[in-house]
């Protein structure tokens, strides 16, 4: 019973990655296809990305270091796509959408879970840079890189989904993304994951003094 039951759920979940759309359309029209383990697994995949990406932002902190900023990674991406949630599913609400509000938080969850990946995929690229230029000025380009070819890819998931569910209103629910990009900008700044400080040391060979 149990081996069945999770092969489905890896076979949903590869759908979930590879074909989000469908994955959630899917939902929104048979009402609830898919076994809660499917969910669990969704948001496992975006907290093992955001934490290990997190743990590369502070490997030349040492283990403890590294650890912090993996929960803080998650901390700061959880939040920040959490909190704007419930708003994302009244204001569509009473706009004239007909989404459930199971449909809307699973194509926020595949969203995530597709970023969770691509954070995974980018380690390579961060763990490279982090040894080959040790400098703080550079690194934290290389982290807002890629959180930022991050963040666009996901903006286009969730977009696409979106559309794809409701292709009469288009896009215009993606708004909730922009609440998504302050909270969690605010939040990764304040929780010290991207250390701006560094830029000061641009100061001087700026201004040559």
């Amino acid at each position: 019973m149990l081996r069945p039951r999770l092969q489905a759920s890896f076979a949903h979940i590869g759908q979930a990655l590879r074909e989000p759309e469908a994955f959630t359309l899917r939902w929104h029209r048979e009402g609830a296809p898919y076994h809660w383990s499917v969910f669990a697994a969704l948001a496992l995949t975006a907290i093992v990305g955001t934490t290990a990406y997190g743990m590369i932002m502070g490997l030349l902190g040492g283990t403890r270091e590294m650890l912090l900023d993996g929960l803080r990674c998650t901390l700061a991406a959880g939040i920040g796509w959490s909190l704007p949630l419930p708003a994302l599913y009244v204001l569509n609400s009473l706009s004239g959408s007909r989404l459930r509000a199971s449909t809307t938080f699973l194509a926020a969850l595949v969203t995530t879970s597709w970023g969770g990946l691509a954070m995974i995929a980018a380690i390579p690229v961060a763990w490279f840079f982090t040894l080959a230029l040790p400098y703080p000025v550079a690194l934290l380009l290389v982290h807002l890189a890629v959180f930022a070819a991050v963040g666009v890819a996901m903006v286009d998931v969730f977009c696409r989904v979106i559309e794809r569910l409701e292709p009469g209103r288009g896009r215009a629910p993606a708004w909730w993304l922009t609440l998504v990009g302050a909270i969690g900008g605010e939040l990764f700044y304040a929780l010290g994951l991207f250390r701006f400080s560094a830029l000061g040391q641009l100061l001087p060979w700026l201004t040559g003094t």
